[in-house]
């Protein structure tokens, strides 16, 4: 089988809305008409039309073979604004001591944060359940194909990136952080609270206590989960930790799932990423393994079989005929694979 990484079209709409719907995320929901509107905004964003505070960009994987999409990733450029700021929970220690009673205590706190600057964040990632497993490691190459694009265009983006981590949830999707916190101060159930956060902030910043929280009045269940990846999301986890995401001590607001976050120039694949001109080389032996991204109008990744040279690159013929380059074009490149002593 064949795959390539590309920007989303609008012909992606019905088969975008499958795969959607094989999941449950706020971000990419199984909803036609959201998901609609998602790809007007992202073709908008890669044609340059939209302000950085509103772009958002969508990619998919598609199966050339059997020509259909079967992953997704997401970047919004800037998630938090004035108008529409970035929430989140930070966890602080607090120390007690009794001189009395010669005893002293460490107490964790959640203190109820607004973002007004906030940072890129990735999201929305999506792989088809029957490709799953493969080879091929596909929801590894749609995760970091995404930062290829990042590293083209740093000019897009903000110097932060978060991933906002999905925590365990109860069978029937209820969280039990927000039983414990969020459903007292506003009423909500956990679903309906989180959707409508999507669209309306201001219940969030009303509602929620500005004081400090101390964990340790939260019941058991609730403080099990605070901060820990739910099993479904730990590839996804340990795929961020390996290229220089770590934990932010930061929460949350909602189902207190981890946020995950690191300097844009020193996430590995913007970091290691370079151009070079294609070549031909009479002699290529094509042993080493790298995303290569198109620099044209439209945005194209292909995991490739490359041979790397003063500055140029020889692809095998199959990868330059998916990118669609030709001898003399410009590419750019970043490794697949990253040893943490790199």
């Amino acid at each position: 089988m064949s795959f390539i990484i590309r920007s989303v079209q609008y012909d992606d709409l019905n088969q975008l809305v499958d795969l959607a719907k094989q999941f449950n995320l706020l971000n990419l929901p199984g909803d036609k008409k959201v998901i609609g509107e998602k790809i007007e905004r992202s073709e908008n964003s890669f044609a340059g039309k939209l302000p950085k505070h509103q772009s958002e960009y969508l990619f998919v994987v598609e199966d050339v073979e059997e020509k259909c999409v079967v992953g997704s990733s997401l970047v919004l450029a800037k998630h938090g604004t004035d108008e529409v700021p970035h929430s989140f929970f930070r966890i602080f220690k607090r120390d007690h001591f009794s001189q009395d009673l010669g005893i002293g205590f460490i107490h964790q706190v959640l203190r109820f944060q607004l973002d007004f600057n906030g940072p890129t964040e990735i999201g929305g990632l999506l792989v088809d359940k029957s490709y799953r497993r493969r080879p091929e490691k596909l929801g590894k190459q749609i995760s970091l194909s995404r930062f290829l694009y990042m590293g083209l265009y740093p000019e897009k983006f903000e110097d932060r990136v978060l991933c906002e981590l999905t925590p365990p949830l109860t069978d029937e999707g209820r969280s039990e952080f927000w039983e414990a916190l969020g459903r007292r101060f506003t009423g909500l159930p956990y679903q309906e609270a989180d959707l409508l956060s999507q669209s309306h902030k201001e219940f969030i910043e009303s509602l929620f206590p500005q004081d400090d929280i101390y964990l340790c009045l939260l019941d058991s269940k609730a403080r099990l989960v605070l901060g820990r990846v739910g099993e479904a999301t730990k590839p996804a986890q340990h795929l961020l930790e390996s290229i220089g995401f770590s934990y932010l001590d930061e929460v949350d607001p909602f189902d207190g799932g981890p946020h995950y976050g690191a300097n844009t120039a020193d996430i590995l694949p913007i970091k290691y990423g370079k151009r070079a001109k294609v070549a031909e080389f009479k002699d290529a032996s094509y042993k080493e393994q790298m995303l290569v991204a198109t620099t044209g109008e439209e945005f194209k990744v292909s995991l490739a079989s490359v041979d790397i040279r003063d500055g140029e690159v020889a692809i095998a013929p199959k990868f330059r005929q998916l990118l669609g380059v030709e001898v003399g074009e410009e590419v750019y490149m970043s490794p697949f694979n990253y040893n943490r002593g790199r």
